[in-house]
């Protein structure tokens, strides 16, 4: 076994861990650390995800890692939304194979060992308005966004110029009973954040539709 593996094996939380953080367990952030890495690397003892993050091969790891807090680690500032969000708060019946998070950078997908992850661009006044800190039995937590922000972050990626209900019921297969349950102050506190007048002319056409 490599060096930088036993020492991940004691130190690296939930079998996660930076360069800056091996760089301080070996005391090197030069040619000696890329060495390190990459030989456990090669013999698949560590698994590199993305620039400068990495983790322990499954066969170290205790439990499996989860996807939603890991896309906070990949690229960050963000919060899981649009499909992932959807699919997780149980409003559209597909299962979602790559993880969509929104940020404030450009947009960006990583192909990582752990799964896709794509980051889409939603300019907002308040980036954080409409998200949810969920915490995890291990002690873990991830951002993520409300049903009706993950709706409004969809609309905005896709620069859709949806104006009712009826698209989000076909094109989605939200159940119309499932939207007519959401809370008016909800759309009070979500439409003035966005920037975009499509997504803000959708949030207040679909209230009207909604009749909240």
């Amino acid at each position: 076994m490599q060096t930088i593996t036993e020492i991940a094996l004691l130190k690296a939380k939930r079998g996660i861990f930076t360069r800056r953080e091996a760089a301080c367990w070996v005391d090197s952030d030069g040619a000696r650390l890329d060495a390190l890495l990459k030989r456990a690397v090669a013999h698949d003892e560590i698994r590199r995800i993305c620039r400068g993050l990495y983790c322990l091969a499954d066969r170290y790891m205790r439990s499996r890692i989860h996807p939603f807090p890991l896309a906070q680690r990949i690229h960050g500032p963000s919060y899981v939304s649009l499909e992932s969000a959807l699919s997780y708060h149980g409003w559209i019946p597909e299962a979602v194979h790559a993880i969509t998070s929104a940020s404030l950078g450009r947009a960006r997908t990583f192909t990582t060992p752990l799964g896709l992850f794509r980051f889409a661009r939603v300019p907002q006044t308040l980036f954080f308005g409409g998200v949810d800190r969920v915490s995890m039995e291990d002690g873990e937590s991830f951002f993520l966004a409300t049903p009706l922000k993950a709706l409004g972050d969809y609309v905005c990626v896709h620069r859709l110029d949806w104006r009712s209900a009826k698209p989000v019921e076909e094109s989605l297969r939200v159940d119309r009973d499932v939207l007519a349950g959401l809370a008016g102050q909800a759309f009070d506190q979500l439409v003035p954040l966005y920037k975009s007048l499509r997504v803000r002319r959708f949030l207040s056409e679909l209230r009207k539709d909604l009749g909240l």
